[in-house]
């Protein structure tokens, strides 16, 4: 659990976690911050979901394609490459519309550069978790907890400070805000970890050709088809991730600005989320080792999704919102560290950043049809209507852990309620993530 020689090194870790906090907190400023520039400069919630979508399908197309190049170039670089184009592309949208040069088709392209960019750089921290949680001589589970509990604070202060910016400042600036951050966590990640074996470039990989390369995808989709438990994770997180991209990018921002009061509403409901999310995910690593991870997983995942939706829809005040929102997130804040640990219990080591991708790609499939169809549903048939149909949505495909055998095998190989000291891993794996 340690380096080598015994020798515990948590810079690697500390850094990684660094990064992500102050990548997710400008995530949090662009999720807020570019549905609220379109909705002042064009009026159209149609056009927000546009937007969205052509944000969202770069992502689906990176993760499908991205597994095996992580690998040959290297976590370290393709993190900080990511970074680096994510924050030329997101402060490249501010700048030229200040210059008087931004048209709605440069918005859509400046927005799928960057969801092209983006998911291979998170990708390749996601798969280091592993390896750092051994060098810095903590358990699998553990690290999983605080590396999303670390996320969801850094998304909650995004949240709550892109609202209060907007409100000073305009949208256009927290996307500047947003570009500096992209910067700082690419340097962390440059510094952090030179050094780490995990995260050089793989030498001993076959020579580069098309074949290859093919064989290398083929075997990371090969290997989630005949794992059941992750196709069940795949098919249920993909459905709950399209409607929560048409909640965030699409519905709660036109119920802000319609009913709520605006901007700052919308980063303090944000917020509020962030923070059950952050209560969550501590609270599982400090005690959810002691339940069923099947349990847990199934009451929470009911919990964190729908109800938010129907609170929208029948209610038109912040407050029963914001206790809903709460609510939602301490149950969804539990839902990562467990889908995390499961994941890297079934995944061998060397199949890592193949099936890390196909997961990815996968559970983000429906996120450009779902804040397409948000944007078009709220036109055609009013905010309320569309609210109710997508939280109808979320309600069925959260009641799969219920209702399919397949789920029972979460419990499979969890060896911490047993023997709590020993890192969460199967026999010959050494273990990603859907973004639930």
């Amino acid at each position: 659990m340690s380096g080598p020689g015994g020798h515990r090194d948590r810079r690697p870790f500390a850094a990684v976690l660094t990064a992500n906090a102050v990548s997710a907190t400008g995530s949090s400023l662009t999720l807020i911050g570019v549905p609220w520039f379109v909705l002042q400069t064009t009026g159209s919630a149609g056009r927000a979901g546009v937007v969205a979508f052509c944000a969202t399908l770069p992502i689906v197309v990176s993760a499908l394609i991205g597994g095996p190049v992580i690998d040959r170039v290297g976590r370290r670089r393709v993190s900080v490459g990511s970074d680096v184009v994510c924050g030329l592309a997101v402060a490249a949208i501010p700048l030229l519309h200040r210059a008087g040069l931004l048209e709605f088709w440069m918005l859509c392209a400046l927005m799928a550069l960057g969801g092209l960019a983006h998911t291979p750089g998170v990708t390749a921290r996601y798969v280091l978790l592993p390896d750092l949680a051994r060098q810095c001589g903590t358990t699998l589970s553990r690290a999983a907890g605080v590396y999303d509990a670390v996320s969801r604070g850094a998304r909650m202060t995004g949240a709550a400070l892109a609202g209060v910016l907007i409100a000073l400042m305009g949208a256009e600036s927290v996307l500047l805000v947003d570009g500096a951050t992209f910067a700082g966590s690419a340097l962390l990640v440059a510094w952090g970890l030179r050094g780490v074996r995990a995260a050089r470039p793989h030498h001993d990989a076959p020579p580069v050709s098309l074949r290859t390369y093919k064989s290398e995808l083929r075997a990371g989709y090969a290997y989630l088809a005949r794992t059941r438990l992750l196709l069940a994770v795949v098919a249920m997180v993909m459905l709950m991730n399209g409607t929560d991209q048409g909640w965030s990018a699409v519905l709660l921002p036109v119920h802000a600005e319609r009913d709520l009061g605006g901007a700052s509403q919308l980063g303090l409901l944000s917020a509020l989320f962030g923070a059950g999310g952050l209560c969550g995910a501590l609270l599982y690593g400090l005690v959810g080792h002691r339940f069923s991870r099947r349990t847990v997983f199934s009451v929470c995942v009911l919990l964190c999704g729908a109800p938010r939706y129907a609170v929208a829809a029948l209610t038109g005040t912040t407050l029963p919102l914001a206790v809903t929102m709460v609510v939602a997130g301490l149950a969804g804040g539990t839902l990562n560290p467990i889908l995390t640990t499961v994941i890297y219990e079934k995944v061998p080591d060397e199949l890592r950043s193949r099936v890390a991708g196909v997961l990815t790609a996968g559970c983000e499939l429906a996120m450009p049809l779902g804040s397409l169809a948000a944007g078009f549903l709220v036109e055609g048939a009013g905010l309320r209507g569309a609210l109710l149909a997508v939280g109808g949505v979320y309600l069925l495909a959260t009641l799969s852990p219920l209702v399919l055998p397949a789920w029972q095998d979460m419990d499979a190989n969890d060896v911490s309620r047993t023997e709590p000291g020993r890192p969460c891993a199967a026999p010959g794996a050494r273990t990603p993530r859907p973004s639930a």
